[in-house]
């Protein structure tokens, strides 16, 4: 299995969708769109990511085939990485090279993520990147609509 980011491609985007609409991998990210299904929200989001200025956003693939994204943006020094790979590939390895490799790309650190604190897998494929949890903090989860515990890590320089 061959795990590689490209730039992401507009002809990725309804991958992209599909991936965002699956039930189980929403209530599993939690922290989701208000309205996962509303297409034409998720297009503005995806051409305000691709334009923001210092946003690092790629394409995960498996084999040539796309099946998720991994991203850094935000602020500097504020920074946060984020990933979603297609519910299929979970388990796999896939997220864990997946950012492995955008870490490589993006020099810059410090670096933050937040999980759901219940999403273990999430949290694991963190901390196999060199993350380290610094706090605990409550946030409003879209996809099971309550507030719900997450966890904040850094990965240092």
């Amino acid at each position: 299995m061959e795990v590689a980011l490209r730039e992401v491609r507009d002809s990725d985007l309804p991958v992209f969708f599909r991936q965002l609409n699956d039930p189980v991998a929403l209530w599993m990210a939690a922290f989701t769109p208000e309205d996962p299904a509303d297409r034409t929200a998720f297009d503005a989001h995806w051409e305000r990511l691709r334009a923001a200025p210092g946003a690092d956003a790629r394409t995960v693939l498996v084999d040539g085939d796309v099946v998720g994204t991994a991203a850094v943006y935000g602020e500097p020094g504020e920074r946060e990485v984020t990933y979603w790979v297609d519910r299929t590939h979970w388990g796999r390895g896939v997220a864990t090279a997946a950012l492995r490799a955008l870490l490589a790309e993006i020099a810059e650190r410090p670096l933050y993520a937040r999980a759901a604190a219940d999403n273990a897998g999430s949290r694991r494929v963190l901390e196999k990147c060199g993350f380290a949890q610094t706090a605990r903090a409550r946030g409003f989860a879209q996809a099971r609509g309550q507030e719900i515990e997450e966890v904040v890590l850094v990965l240092k320089a």
